[in-house]
């Protein structure tokens, strides 16, 4: 991840700052960064990705991790509320595709801003991840998807919360999958549609037409770069 756009706010030490890494999965963020710096906060609500992430820890020597399990925005008085303390836990904020689909986004980014003592910091696709199934979507379903809020409305949020948002932006390629079952299974996910219905009878046709096998793995034809924003504002 780049830390460029960071360096303003967290001095010329990152080694000494500490982040939060927010919605950190099995620590996709978190495990690098822990190499670069003092301390991470990993915080997941899912007890099986922490406990994926304690067992990366374990297989690649990082003790400088601390997983935590619970739901953001922490409850005031709850167990998340009671471990993080209540006053900013770490110099930096991290969420990466993070936010999506949160319906309450304020209280979220409120809750976000108040654990940063330096800089807050978003990863952002320009374009939500369920993005990636639209070509599919649309011969199956006969109708555009509404879109989930991405970048550019993230970017609107944050100033009109009065925040000057910096942003970098890097390019990644389509993401391909090791076989066909998982290009199939996330494509499913996208889709909701039903075993046997008419509407799996028009994937499995769409699914032929449009998806590909290549040395890189199995997509869906034709697709375009990613074009993913490094978002950075102080808190408050």
């Amino acid at each position: 991840m780049p830390t460029t756009p960071c360096s303003a706010f967290c001095g010329r030490s990152p080694g000494r700052t500490t982040w939060l890494d927010i919605g950190a999965g099995a620590g996709r963020y978190a495990l690098p960064l822990a190499l670069a710096v003092r301390e991470v906060v990993a915080v997941d609500p899912s007890a099986g990705m922490v406990d994926v992430l304690r067992e990366l820890m374990r297989e690649h020597g990082i003790a400088n991790v601390r997983p935590v399990e619970g739901r953001w925005p922490p409850d005031t008085g709850g167990p998340l509320r009671v471990e993080l303390g209540p006053d900013p836990c770490a110099d930096v904020a991290l969420i990466a595709h993070v936010g999506y689909d949160v319906e309450a986004i304020g209280p979220f980014l409120d809750a976000v801003e108040a654990a940063a003592r330096r800089a807050c910091v978003a990863v952002v696709m320009d374009r939500p991840p369920a993005s990636r199934a639209e070509p599919v979507w649309l011969r199956v379903h006969q109708e555009p998807r509404a879109a989930l809020p991405a970048l550019p409305e993230f970017l609107e949020l944050l100033r009109a919360r009065g925040a000057s948002p910096e942003v970098t932006m890097v390019e990644a390629e389509p993401h391909r999958y090791a076989s066909q079952d998982e290009l199939v299974a996330f494509l499913r996910r996208q889709l909701w549609i039903a075993d046997g219905s008419e509407k799996e009878r028009r994937f499995r046709d769409a699914f032929v037409e449009l998806a590909d096998e290549t040395r890189e793995g199995w997509g869906l034809r034709d697709q375009r770069a990613l074009s993913i924003g490094v978002v950075t504002w102080r808190p408050g």
